[in-house]
């Protein structure tokens, strides 16, 4: 397949880890393939004492997003019943509730079709695909149907002997291997790769702002180092995924647009690593079971994720 080209600093880079056709030309679900049942079968064999961390950030109206991506909106929940005798008088009552919101509000999955370059899609399909009224028509999110593999956190931050890695910060390979060092561990095919870096630290203290600008992220040169190890997802504790403001100048969100367009591997955002991070910390081991889970929105770009690390 031709590819189109975007930067020259970024053409080399996609040429190098472009994915397409390696699964064969209708292919939807990119790097997911390399979940194998082996892969799951040792990724079961790294639950030891059963202790599950929660890895979301709760759903609510005062979450991440502050409004600079417009639709992009926090949850706004509302009750549509409360305590209502549906059936009649003296019948079991019910309480439902409602909710609007962006689907890549909070901890969620981008999809391989959150972002197209040059009017591409992953696996050279055309970008005029995603339309408004049926959404994504390839490779929505409802196609990875299941995201249960290995986890592996590299913790970049404690690797760096910090809580948290000053705004600004692009977290290099050389960054990954130094977390690989510290916690023991090394990536290998079909592994789901978190990245903490400590940015959530300020959502959580409060500071929705400084959450999202100036970031520390993952450096334009990190999928290379994805693609070499056959990772099959990875995911931050960041807004942004990648270092903002970038790294070279007028070329924005490169590194989604490698991994999702050229290698075809999920990305997700906003994960809360900070419990994560004291777990693998006191177990003495970074890598165990994860679930998660894409919830399967028919045509959608994203979705909202609940992911589980046991260890």
């Amino acid at each position: 397949m031709s590819r189109p080209t975007l930067h020259p600093a970024f053409d080399d880079i996609a040429k190098r880890v472009n994915n397409w056709g390696r699964w064969g030309a209708d292919d939807e679900i990119g790097t997911l393939n390399l979940v194998t049942g082996e892969v799951v079968r040792e990724a079961a064999a790294c639950v030891r004492s059963g202790h599950r961390v929660p890895l979301a950030l709760p759903l609510r109206q005062d979450g991440v997003q502050t409004g600079v991506i417009p639709g992009r909106v926090n949850p706004l929940h509302a009750m549509v019943q409360i305590n209502q005798e549906v059936f009649g008088p003296g019948t079991v009552a019910c309480s439902d509730d409602t909710v609007t919101m962006g689907l890549q509000a909070g901890t969620h999955w981008d999809a391989l079709t959150h972002v197209s370059h040059s009017g591409t899609l992953y696996n050279g399909r055309p970008a005029h695909t995603v339309t408004a009224h049926g959404g994504a028509e390839f490779a929505g999110i409802d196609k990875a149907r299941h995201v249960v593999s290995r986890g592996v956190l590299l913790d970049v931050a404690r690797a760096h002997g910090t809580d948290r890695l000053p705004g600004g910060h692009a977290v290099t390979p050389e960054d990954l291997e130094a977390a690989e060092e510290f916690g023991r561990v090394r990536v290998r095919a079909g592994d789901v790769v978190l990245v903490r870096t400590g940015q959530v630290r300020a959502y959580l203290a409060g500071d929705r702002h400084g959450y999202g600008y100036p970031s520390p992220g993952l450096s334009v040169r990190c999928p290379e180092w994805f693609h070499a190890r056959d990772v099959a997802a990875v995911a931050n504790d960041t807004l942004t995924f990648e270092v903002f403001p970038p790294e070279i100048e007028d070329l924005w969100l490169p590194v989604h647009a490698l991994d999702l367009v050229e290698m075809g591997m999920l990305q997700g955002q906003n994960w809360n690593l900070e419990e994560l991070s004291t777990a693998c910390g006191e177990a003495g081991r970074y890598a165990f079971l994860l679930s998660a889970m894409p919830e399967p929105f028919v045509g959608a770009t994203g979705t909202p994720v609940a992911p589980v690390a046991v260890l």
